[in-house]
């Protein structure tokens, strides 16, 4: 009986201090306000190259160019509201000879905005993983959302000869962080 006393007793506390709780208005002009600042990762590109491909007929090929469309920018969430890009690359080379990879952005007339150039070493025998980051902004931002492909220029350097038996790979693999700044 005495529990049942303590608890009505409770009650009657807890309502008391509820109706005394505070509030205030609700304000919903606050959504005018909003500003998001989304961060997004996403692959950007990505190709595993073997030795023997740079072999035609029996002869070493130097250079290499493949051109991919890219243009995310024709979205228009891309277009106006990122405010910096980084693009991460990693590149292995297993192969015994250097490289140089040009990453070239082209805009709509064909006409390059940008080279982005990597040196990956011959093979050594040890870990030949290279990482880069190139950084967008400012000028360099609006000018990669000018652009609508991407093309890989490969030039093989001076070195052992390959052949249709030769071992190893050129790979690159490659992300970009983008960043947002969304408002009202």
């Amino acid at each position: 009986m005495k529990s049942s006393g303590i608890h009505k007793i409770t009650s009657l506390l807890v309502l008391i201090f509820l109706s005394f709780s505070c509030s205030s208005d609700l304000d919903f002009d606050q959504i005018d306000d909003l500003k998001l600042e989304p961060v997004v990762v996403a692959n950007l590109t990505y190709f595993n190259i073997p030795a023997n491909d740079f072999i035609d007929n029996g002869n070493e090929q130097n250079i290499a160019f493949d051109a991919q469309d890219f243009n995310p920018f024709r979205n228009s969430l891309m277009r106006e509201d990122l405010i910096k890009a980084e693009f991460n690359f990693e590149i292995t080379n297993t192969i015994n000879r250097a490289y140089k990879i040009d990453l070239v952005l082209i805009d709509a007339q064909n006409n390059t905005i940008e080279t982005l150039s990597f040196d990956a070493p011959a093979n050594s025998g040890n870990s030949n993983v290279l990482n880069f980051t190139e950084v967008f902004e400012n000028q360099r931002l609006a000018n990669l959302k000018r652009t609508v492909k991407i093309g890989f220029v490969l030039t093989m350097a001076a070195g052992p000869p390959l052949t249709e038996n030769s071992v190893g790979n050129l790979k690159l693999r490659s992300d970009a962080t983008l960043y947002f700044v969304i408002e009202d």
